[in-house]
């Protein structure tokens, strides 16, 4: 009596002409040799970099992955999070310790979460957030004045698309009610300069027309301005300074006043060179007043300090 079996490769039925037959054709029988070769092929391909990375004590990021069983991506995480030690050793090297993996390992172990569980495992992945994000949501947390999309736009003479962009891009805070954002007061008066009131500010000036009077570039103003606390307001794009508050520092009437000599004035009358004049200035202590890039002195104590110059032998 002849027997049928299904063939161990492509799953049709046969009749076999030995007990022993497992195939239906020779072409199955080659085919089923090649996938067992292919298979341990491999095999030994994913077993070979496990081999390699076992006596190394040193991993760069690839094989610590390899070795983890994870993407790359996700080690690096790791290391961002604080989880995972590295060691960079130039800008496109760096390494991880196998020991370092371990003792991630070691301290971070297994609890199962039940549907009930709710205080250790929610406290462990609670306390592993990054310290920016828990004092970004603290910042959020603590804003109590709020402006409107409109009023930002009406104060500030912005537009809506330039205002979202640049809320997201500086993180300012926003609350979002009835489908309307709600930006921070604070934040947004401290980006835009005016933590003063300025309603009483009338005299207002360019980038440029601060340029060409106190002969300061764009960068100088704006470092000038955000390190003297100087009112700014922006209308459309363009910034204004406050006329009032640069003039009161810069001070620049005091460059023709006769009470005062420049460095270049000194140099010229005294023959003396600038790191002199400098020296004289620091041990004599004499008054100097900086306006602009010059530094203005007394009048009055350089010629006394010259005076006693002279008579010493």
């Amino acid at each position: 009596m002849k027997t049928t079996r299904k063939c161990s490769f492509c799953g049709k039925s046969f009749v076999t002409r030995s007990g022993v037959q497992k195939y239906c054709s020779e072409a199955c029988q080659a085919e089923a040799k090649r996938a067992r070769t292919e298979q341990k092929n491999n095999l030994f391909k994913v077993a070979q970099p496990l081999m390699e990375i076992q006596h190394q004590e040193y991993l760069t990021f690839s094989k610590a992955a390899t070795l983890m069983g994870c993407s790359r991506q996700y080690v690096y995480k790791l290391v961002a999070l604080g989880k995972l030690k590295a060691s960079r050793i130039s800008n496109r090297m760096a390494f991880i310790r196998k020991a370092d993996i371990e003792r991630m390992l070691e301290g971070n172990p297994y609890h199962r979460v039940l549907p009930d569980c709710t205080s250790t495992p929610k406290k462990a992945a609670s306390s592993s957030l990054p310290a920016k994000r828990e004092k970004r949501e603290k910042d959020i947390d603590e804003v109590m004045d709020f402006y409107s999309g409109e009023n930002v736009m009406s104060l500030f003479k912005v537009k809506q698309s330039w205002l979202y962009t640049t809320a997201k891009r500086n993180r300012i805070p926003i609350c979002r009610i009835a489908g309307k954002n709600y930006y921070s007061k604070k934040h947004v008066d401290e980006f835009f300069g005016v933590a003063v009131d300025t309603s009483n500010i009338t005299d207002w000036l360019l980038i440029e027309e601060a340029e060409e009077l106190f002969g300061m570039k764009p960068t100088a103003l704006r470092a000038y301005a955000h390190r003297h606390k100087i009112p700014t307001k922006r209308e459309y794009g363009r910034t204004y300074y406050s006329k009032s508050h640069l003039d009161e520092l810069r001070r620049t009437d005091l460059i023709n006043d006769e009470r005062y000599y420049t460095v270049e004035q000194v140099r010229q009358i005294y023959g003396l060179s600038s790191a002199n004049i400098s020296h004289i200035v620091k041990v004599k202590r004499i008054e100097k007043i900086k306006v602009g890039v010059k530094n203005l002195l007394l009048r009055s104590d350089v010629e006394r300090v010259m005076a006693e110059r002279e008579k010493q032998p």
